[in-house]
């Protein structure tokens, strides 16, 4: 069984959220952009150094929005997503194929994230936050479907 730490940054501009594009068994997947911790690294450095190595941007990192878990029986996998605030203060978002399986990168409409397939599902949970309806950050299982 493994068990991954994964952060992640919500980043709006314009009422639009950053996504990295995927493909996965042939369906299109939107990621939210951040990557698994490493051993001795903490939360916003993970985020830093993913963020400028997939991106090529710097970010600020802010307050932790939520945090809920993904297992899949079947692949003895656990993630645990901790989702948080953040802000471009250097660069602008290019894919950088070395470090990414990524095909694309998607400012999605927050109005759409119901209509795409993000990973991890957490578009409910996104717009009750900035309705500010997200009552409690430890939100637990995410309903995860395996695209």
């Amino acid at each position: 069984m493994s068990i991954n730490i994964r952060p992640a940054v919500l980043i709006i501009e314009n009422q639009h959220v950053l996504f990295m594009q995927y493909n996965y068994g042939g369906q299109e997947v939107y990621n939210l952009p951040g990557g698994n911790l490493e051993l001795g690294e903490f939360l916003s450095d993970a985020l830093a150094r993913e963020l400028q190595e997939e991106l090529g941007i710097e970010i600020a990192v802010g307050e932790m929005i939520l945090v809920g878990e993904v297992y899949f029986e079947d692949r003895k996998k656990h993630t645990l997503h901790l989702l948080f605030e953040g802000k471009i203060t250097a660069g602008i978002p290019t894919l950088n194929p070395k470090e990414t399986s990524a095909l694309a990168i998607k400012w999605l409409n927050i109005n759409d994230l119901d209509a795409v397939n993000i990973y991890p599902n957490l578009s409910k949970s996104i717009k009750q936050y900035l309705a500010g309806k997200l009552n409690n950050k430890y939100i637990g299982k995410i309903d995860q479907q395996w695209f």
